[in-house]
């Protein structure tokens, strides 16, 4: 009897259960309406900012001398408050459902001295580099979006660099993959692949998330594939490659600078609308702070914000689109399309596999785990009818 991909793509996603089909399609659907309710939390926040006039009680007391100093000072309060209004909303979305639902077993003292050291690093960085835009808006005028939107892409090239060295072993602790015959498959995978030996590490994802995960992060020197201690912990050796091998054709194809390019694109874009629509917005919710006042960052973050929701379809079909071709690298160089489908469905329990056409082009950052199960088996279908075979 010949091979059929889609019957064993449907008995792979039916293997999970119905219940556990209908816990991760909860799950899903209630993480689509939290980015609507995220977004009313945010603007909500800008609002109690500007209504409550924090950040001129700040300014009237001269917080610092010179334009970029102001700039500064007051943009980390800027954040710091937005991050201290929204913190019930947090511990909700990011802590309490992740654990009713069994994505996570973090302690809450744990999570919150996290979220408190996230919190700090993020205000910091991101006041200086709002104190950057303020700067070229002073000098560029009404250019600022473009220049602000160049200013965006080094910030980020910038943070690929340095968070891998720098930051994320703040949070979790990395460590060369253990001896052994998992190790030893993939040095080699890493070695075919051109990627340095000492740049695949498991980390301990199980501190913050129980999902089945990897990532590749940094740029050059500092570029590594990670692998959670979960995925270890839970998979079969055809598995860890066949992930590894995803991980290491996000890092081969080039998928880090792809994303550098599309962010400042969008960063202009989101630059340009907000420049636009900034009058408005400001005197809707009651800001007389002009765009180049550093008093007015509120009313921009705001615009951002929902400017960002709605281009969220367009960057997902982007990601989407890596991620498959980061799929079919594994498929052509580890050939093991059996372990990639079981190891995506250990994906589906927090993503549900079977979303409609438009849910998916709207919310889902990657491939539905049905689809790409499909393409792992309609790979493994040609392999067998190919010559030779």
């Amino acid at each position: 009897m010949p091979f059929d991909p889609q019957s064993a793509t449907a008995a792979y996603i039916d293997a999970l259960g119905a219940d556990a089909l209908a816990t991760a399609q909860a799950y899903t659907h209630g993480s689509h309406w939290l980015i609507l309710w995220g977004l009313v939390v945010s603007v909500l926040a800008s609002c109690v900012v500007v209504r409550c006039r924090w950040l001129e009680r700040l300014d009237a007391r001269k917080p610092g001398k010179g334009p970029n100093r102001r700039a500064f000072v007051i943009a980390l309060a800027t954040f710091v408050l937005l991050s201290l209004i929204t913190l019930p909303w947090d511990l909700y979305s990011g802590w309490w459902r992740e654990r009713s639902y069994g994505r996570s077993s973090q302690p809450i003292g744990d999570y919150l001295g996290q979220g408190t050291l996230s919190m700090l690093i993020s205000s910091l960085l991101a006041a200086l580099f709002f104190m950057g835009v303020y700067a070229l808006m002073r000098r560029t005028g009404r250019l600022w979006w473009a220049w602000s939107a160049g200013l965006a892409a080094v910030s980020v090239a910038v943070m690929l660099l340095v968070s891998p060295v720098v930051i994320e072993p703040l949070f979790n602790d990395y460590k060369p993959v253990p001896q052994g015959e998992v190790r030893d498959a993939l040095l080699v995978m890493a070695e075919r692949a051109g990627v340095p030996a000492d740049r695949i590490f498991v980390f301990d994802g199980s501190r913050q998330s129980n999902n089945f995960t990897a990532n590749v992060s940094g740029v050059g020197a500092s570029a590594r594939v990670a692998i959670s201690d979960i995925a270890f912990k839970g998979a079969s050796l055809d598995e860890v490659k066949a992930v590894t091998g995803h991980e290491i054709g996000h890092y081969v194809l080039g998928h880090v600078w792809r994303s550098v390019g599309i962010l400042s694109l969008v960063a202009a874009v989101l630059f340009f609308l907000t420049d636009r629509l900034y009058p408005v917005a400001a005197r809707a919710i009651g800001s007389s702070a002009g765009i180049s006042d550093p008093l007015g960052l509120p009313v921009l973050l705001m615009l951002v914000s929902v400017l960002g929701v709605l281009a969220q379809p367009a960057l997902n079909s982007l990601t989407r689109i890596s991620e498959s071709e980061a799929d079919r690298y594994s498929l052509q160089t580890v050939d093991l399309p059996d372990a990639l489908a079981t190891a995506l469905v250990k994906t589906a329990e927090y993503r549900y596999p079977r979303p409609g056409v438009v849910e998916e082009v709207l919310f889902y950052s990657h491939p539905s785990v049905e689809k790409r199960v499909r393409a792992a088996m309609e790979w493994k279908a040609a392999t067998l009818t190919s010559p030779g075979t």
